[in-house]
């Protein structure tokens, strides 16, 4: 179902955020900053004040997204083979976490200069916050999408080849005294050995997913997926441990799921004025005690039907 689907991807961009925050902390011995950006070319100015002055270069650093992403894939993916529909979905869902932990970073910079001049840019890659991350994902799960397996293949999902290659390259850098090593960063773990093994665990994210109305388009590396309609949670079902919404207050103003009209489930609501009894007019007496008054006051409920 929908929640299922949630869960699965918030989980997984939880690890991967986690992880990858952790490693740029210094908080993880086996891992340290990706510093794969450090090897690309500064950029230049189109203005150009001083030639051969760039804008900004890259620096400092950066998340590792690569380290967080891979340990993400080993850690959160053990159990799904791949091999069912279920599984399959699972992957899916667990993959689209982690993309959008991976589309969300955004560029951090630093400016260098006499008297704050800004004549060169330190920049690096910062995660994004997962407060953020999180909002999306509820906006993918509102618009989940049903589906089904079919035969073909797709390509490896969200920049396979990149997220390798950088955890690589950083891998190289921060390790190259540890030839002999075991540890994620060892430079044995890019051997041809490490990289044929890996090689055939990517292998069980080549599937496709299809609508299971053939009339809406397949879903893309960032939409979540279900396979059966999530239960009526309108009324009662103890077996499944839903309590219905008969008899919970609702807001009349709100257009979310604790308005009226959603959570009501278009059986209506009653309305009726009751009488509170409130803590008010509270104090701090040295030492160490509140005291508060109790105040009546008339509040505007609304109760489902």
């Amino acid at each position: 179902c929908r929640e299922t689907a949630f869960i699965y991807a918030i989980t997984s961009a939880a690890v991967t955020h986690s992880v990858a925050r952790a490693c740029s902390e210094g908080s993880i011995e086996s891992c340290t900053c990706d510093y794969s950006h450090h090897n690309r070319e500064p950029q230049m100015s189109n203005m150009g004040a001083v030639a051969g002055v760039g804008d900004w270069e890259w620096g400092g650093c950066s998340d590792n997204i690569g380290f967080g992403f891979k340990f993400s894939r080993d850690f959160v993916d053990t159990g799904e083979r791949g091999r069912t529909l279920r599984e399959k979905m699972n992957l899916h869902n667990n993959e689209a976490g982690r993309a959008h932990v991976q589309a969300e970073m955004r560029q951090e910079c630093k400016c260098h200069g006499m008297s704050g001049s800004c004549t060169m840019k330190t920049c690096w890659m910062r995660l994004n916050s997962f407060r953020t991350i999180g909002d999306i994902l509820k906006d993918r799960f509102d618009g989940a999408s049903r589906v089904m397996v079919s035969n073909s293949l797709r390509s490896a999902s969200v920049n396979e080849n990149t997220l390798t290659n950088r955890a690589g390259s950083n891998n190289l850098k921060t390790n190259t005294n540890s030839v002999g090593g075991t540890g994620p960063n060892s430079v044995l773990s890019n051997s041809i050995h490490a990289r044929g093994h890996q090689q055939k665990r990517v292998n069980r994210y080549n599937f496709q997913l299809k609508p299971y109305n053939p009339e809406h388009k397949p879903p893309g590396s960032k939409d979540l997926v279900y396979l059966e309609p999530s239960p009526g949670f309108c009324e009662r079902n103890p077996r499944l441990g839903i309590q219905g919404t008969h008899g919970r207050q609702c807001n009349d103003t709100s257009i979310g799921v604790d308005g009226c009209d959603l959570m009501c489930c278009g059986r209506g609501y009653r309305t009726q004025e009751v009488t509170v009894v409130e803590r008010c007019s509270c104090t701090f007496h040295w030492c160490c005690e509140v005291k508060c008054k109790l105040c009546r006051a008339k509040k505007i409920i609304h109760t489902c039907l």
